[in-house]
C-alpha cells in the first residue's frame, strides 16, 4: 500500500500538470478497444504505477488490485491460493479497471453476472481531479453504480477490492450440439444452473453448441490448446448430442483451470485465422509467446494505419469491406430471432454465445436483474453491398438489437443518433454523474467518445 500511495501522489501531479482545457486521457501501452483513431498528441496520465495485485485475502476470498492490472497477472496471483475472480474476461490483457468501466463477460457470467458485480470498493480519480472511494452504501454510491459502462468518462479506477471464488485444478467440459437456435435457447436455463461455466458457439443455423464446464479435482488426460491444436475446432470434434448428456456422461474434454481461463486467447477466439496463424505451416513457426490476443490486435492496428488490406482489395478488384466487431446482449427468448437475422443479413460465422444474469441494476447498462440474456460476439469483416453506407451492417445490428430489447457494448464502433444513444444508456443519470464528478468536462463525454470517436 505504501507503493500504491506513492503512485497515487505521482498520478495527481501528472493530472495537475495537464493544462486547463486540455482533454485528459490515459497513457497506456495496450488496448482491447476497437475504436481506432489517430493519436491526439496530448499528454496522457501516467498510470504505469497501477498494475499490481496489492494483496490476496485467502480467508475472506477477496483481493485488493490496482486498476491497470491485467487479468493475466491477476489470475497468476490468485490461482496459487486456490482462488480466481468471479468472472475472468477471455483476453489476457484486459485490465480489471477496463472491465469494470467498460464491461466484460465470460462463461461464469450466468452465475456471477459481469465483472463489476464482484467489486466491493473502488478508488477513483474523478474528472475533477479528486480521489474518492465508492462503495454500494457510502456517499459515493451513485458513482459506484454509475461507473460501469462509463468508459473512463467519469474517472479512472486506481484500486479495487473484489470478491474471489474457490477453484479446483481442472475444468471438465461437455460440448453439446444442437440442431437449431430454439433447441439451444430452451436448454440454457435448464442446463446452466448445474455447471460452473457455460458458453457456446454458432457455426451455422443447424450447428450450434453449448459448452458446459465443471471444476474437477483430478483428470486422466488434459488437453493443451497453446500449441498446434486450436480450441474452437475441438468443439466440433469432441461433441455429443443432448440425448447423450446425463449425470454419468464422461466429459468430452478436460483442461487445467489456467488453460480453461485462457482457452480463447491463444487464437483470439478464431480471429487468428485472418492473420494466417491457423495455417499448419505458419502455426509451426509462429513463436508460442506471440500466440496471444494483444499481438494480433497490434497487427490489426498496424493494418488500419497503413490501409494495407484495403489497398490489396482495391488492387484485386474486390468490393470494400466493413468491420463488424461487436458484442450484444439480447434476452434469451429473443436469441433465435437475433441469430435468424444475423444469418440472413450479416452472414458471418462463427458467433460466440455467452449467457449472463445480472445480479443488480446498473443504470448506464440497464439489464434486468435475474433475467437471462445471451451475449453474442462476432468479429470480422463483410463486403459492403453496392450503394450502401460504409457502416450498413453495423446500423442494421443496432436497430435489430434495440427491437429485441437488447443492449450493445461500446468497445467498438457505434452509430446511434445522440437521442437514441441516451435513451439506451440512461442519459439523465449520466448527466447527473458528469455534473458531480467532472463538472469542468476534463474527460470526454460518453457519446463523443464511443460514437463520435474522439
Amino acid at each position: 500500500m505504501n507503493g500504491h500511495r506513492a503512485a497515487t501522489e505521482k498520478l495527481l501531479g501528472s493530472y495537475r500538470s495537464i493544462p486547463e482545457g486540455t482533454p485528459v486521457r490515459l497513457a497506456k501501452r495496450t488496448s482491447n478497444l476497437f475504436r481506432f483513431r489517430d493519436d491526439a498528441g496530448a499528454p496522457g496520465l501516467d498510470v504505469s504505477g497501477f498494475n499490481r495485485v496489492l494483496s490476496v485475502d485467502q480467508e475472506r476470498r477477496t483481493a485488493d488490485v490496482q486498476g491497470m492490472t491485467t487479468y493475466e497477472d491477476l489470475v497468476d496471483a490468485t490461482l496459487p491460493y486456490g482462488l480466481m475472480p468471479l468472472v475472468v474476461p477471455q483476453l489476457k490483457t484486459i485490465t480489471l479497471g477496463g472491465a469494470v468501466t467498460g464491461l466484460g463477460i465470460e462463461s461464469s457470467s450466468y452465475h456471477h453476472g459481469l465483472p463489476h458485480e464482484s467489486v466491493l470498493e473502488m478508488e477513483v480519480i474523478t474528472g475533477a481531479g479528486e480521489i474518492v472511494t465508492a462503495t454500494r452504501d457510502n456517499e459515493h454510491r451513485d458513482l459506484f453504480y454509475g461507473f460501469p459502462n462509463s468508459y473512463g468518462t467519469l474517472g479512472y479506477t486506481l484500486r479495487l477490492t473484489i470478491r474471489l471464488q474457490p477453484v479446483k485444478p481442472f475444468v471438465e467440459l461437455w460440448h453439446v450440439r444442437f440442431g437449431s437456435a430454439r433447441e439451444l435457447t430452451d436448454a440454457i436455463d435448464k442446463l446452466a444452473p448445474d455447471y460452473d461455466f457455460v458458453d457456446g458457439v454458432v457455426f451455422g443455423g443447424d450447428e450450434l453448441y453449448l459448452t458446459l464446464g465443471r471444476f474437477a479435482d483430478t483428470a486422466r488426460h488434459v488437453s493443451d490448446y497453446t500449441g498446434q491444436k486450436i480450441y474452437y475446432r475441438s468443439i466440433q470434434d469432441r461433441s455429443i448430442t443432448p440425448r447423450w448428456l446425463n449425470a454419468t456422461t464422461a466429459p468430452t474434454d478436460v483442461l487445467t483451470t489456467h488453460g480453461y481461463l485462457w482457452r480463447w486467447d491463444t487464437d483470439w477466439f478464431w480471429c487468428s485465422r485472418a492473420l494466417g496463424v491457423q495455417n499448419p505451416l505458419v502455426r509451426r513457426v509462429w513463436p508460442a509467446a506471440k500466440k496471444r490476443s494483444d499481438v494480433y490486435r497490434r497487427l490489426v492496428a498496424l493494418d488500419k494505419r497503413t490501409q494495407m488490406s484495403a489497398r490489396v482489395d482495391r488492387w484485386l478488384g474486390r468490393p470494400p469491406r466493413e468491420d463488424v466487431i461487436q458484442d450484444v446482449e439480447v434476452p434469451v427468448e429473443r436469441l433465435p430471432e437475433f441469430l435468424d437475422f444475423f444469418g440472413r443479413e450479416i452472414r458471418m460465422s462463427p458467433v460466440w454465445l455467452c449467457p449472463l444474469r445480472a445480479q443488480e441494476s446498473w443504470p448506464l447498462y440497464p439489464l434486468e436483474p435475474g433475467r437471462t440474456y445471451v451475449n453474442a460476439g462476432f468479429w470480422g469483416t463483410v463486403p459492403i453491398p453496392p450503394g450502401r453506407l460504409p457502416e450498413h451492417h453495423n446500423r442494421l445490428i443496432e436497430r435489430e438489437v434495440a427491437r429485441l430489447e437488447g443492449h450493445k457494448s461500446l468497445y467498438s464502433t457505434a452509430y446511434y443518433t445522440r437521442d437514441d444513444f441516451w435513451r439506451h444508456y440512461d442519459g439523465d443519470t449520466y448527466r447527473r454523474l458528469k455534473e458531480t464528478y467532472d463538472p469542468g468536462g476534463r474527460l470526454l463525454d460518453l457519446y463523443d467518445k464511443t460514437v463520435r470517436g474522439r
